[in-house]
């Protein structure tokens, strides 16, 4: 791969094309404003969730990335083009009323997540260009279901406004590294803490010495995309129907490895399908073991099991999976050959191999005849969503391992790609600290 001199602009066809934006932020940004408007990615809100930051100020950057649209007469639900119209009214509203104002100075953002007890994750926010289909720049590891894309695609085209970052995870570079050590000193630019103990600060980097540099070097790196598979693939989409061949998404660009992320599994639950019902059918193709605690501690042993943390589930004996009703667990595992046969065999062998590929070809489509569809099978972040909707659903939560970030990246490498929803990269970007307008 040609590597772009020191001078040079970053190559679009292989390496990142990251650039500095003038952001959108609150014009209120100390850190209990902060705490009281912002939100977690539009994915990760569940519908009460949704409720519960609107109200907690009318100007909750949730009620632009999920905005609440009364139904159409006759019940249906509103569509995804009128939602993202009232999101762009309300986005003009707030600009009109300076609720939010326009950075002066176009910057690149130094951007860290500190958890108590964990290492720190560290990158940077910027405009990273849309590349063209078969750069292997930003590479997706997992599919995605179209009316998701369409939906963020129409928010896209009504606001023309980047409302959250995408994440992707680039190749560990020195200078990145360095540039990245020496951003951070001072007070931050913005500061909150999340509900889940997360402490955000963001430095504004405006020095052009440092952009420079920063963007060169990035230049010379690769990523994966770690999350916003859907948004990135609307970003692509608003790029085809908008005209423009200069695309941009704001981003967070973090390493892998040290200072980057971690990868947790995101779990299956199958809706109206029995505990008993689910292991004789999965009995055929795999081997059952009853692993009920007899204490009782049923949501911690899968806890414990999901994290890696119990000899349940030893690695490198094969594929392993749990499933369970909220009273008892049964552990599968040893899978046939015919079950094995049915994952494609002209597929890479980094994504044959993979955990969450056997359950959904093999257990969820194969043995218990479910379609891939977020009515048939839908997705837990965690083991406790996964209990909570299982019991909700009259169904059993399959509990999946999480993938090595390294497997991540092979099968992304491969131009493969893990069934929707396969991976939970973790630490994630706060919404509503940093958006990115469109240029006019």
């Amino acid at each position: 791969m040609p590597t772009p001199t020191a001078d040079a602009p970053p190559s679009a066809a292989t390496g990142l094309d990251v650039r500095p934006f003038r952001a959108l932020v609150y014009r209120e940004h100390d850190p209990a404003r902060l705490a009281r408007v912002s939100s977690p990615a539009y994915d990760l809100v569940t519908v009460g969730g949704r409720d519960r930051l609107a109200e907690a100020d009318p100007h909750n950057i949730v009620r632009l990335i999920l905005p609440h649209v009364d139904p159409v007469p006759g019940g249906r639900a509103a569509s995804d083009r009128s939602s993202a119209r009232a999101a762009a009214a309300n986005l003009r509203q707030w600009l009109a009323d300076r609720v939010l104002v326009r950075e002066d100075v176009a910057a690149l953002w130094r951007y860290e997540m500190a958890a108590p007890g964990l290492p720190a994750t560290t990158g940077w926010l910027g405009a990273v260009r849309v590349p063209p289909a078969g750069s292997p720049a930003v590479l997706p590891h997992e599919d995605t279901f179209a009316p998701a894309v369409e939906g963020r695609r129409a928010l896209l085209d009504e606001t023309r406004t980047d409302l959250e970052p995408i994440v992707l995870a680039h190749d560990p570079e020195p200078e990145v590294a360095e540039l990245t050590r020496h951003s951070g000193q001072g007070a931050p630019t913005l500061e909150v803490t999340d509900p889940d103990g997360v402490t955000h600060r963001l430095w504004r980097v405006t020095d052009r010495a440092v952009l420079q540099q920063l963007t060169t070097a990035l230049g010379r790196t690769q990523a994966v995309i770690a999350d916003g598979h859907h948004r990135f693939a609307a970003a692509r989409a608003h790029q085809t129907t908008g005209g423009s061949t200069r695309c941009a998404v704001l981003a967070f660009l973090t390493p892998t490895g040290p200072g980057g992320l971690r990868v947790q599994a995101i779990h299956r639950v199958v809706p109206d399908l029995s505990l008993p019902a689910a292991v004789e059918a999965a009995a055929t193709g795999l081997t059952a073991r009853d692993v009920t605690p007899a204490d009782g501690e049923l949501a911690e042993v899968c806890r414990r099991w999901a994290r890696g943390a119990d000899g349940t589930a030893e690695t490198g004996r094969g594929p392993v999976f749990l499933v369970t009703d909220g009273t008892r667990v049964v552990e599968l595992s040893i899978p046939t050959a015919a079950l094995r046969a049915t994952v494609p065999t002209e597929a890479p062998t980094a994504w044959r191999e993979l955990d969450v590929v056997l359950a959904h070809h093999g257990l969820l489509s194969h043995l218990w005849h479910r379609a891939d569809d977020p009515t048939s099978v839908l997705v837990a972040h965690d083991v406790d969503q996964a209990l909570r909707l299982a019991g909700e659903r009259s169904g059993v939560a399959l509990l999946l391992r999480s993938p090595a970030p390294a497997d991540v990246a092979a099968v992304a490498r491969s131009g493969a790609r893990m069934p929707r929803k396969s991976t939970l990269f973790v630490p994630k970007p706060r919404t509503g600290l940093v958006l990115r307008p469109h240029e006019d």
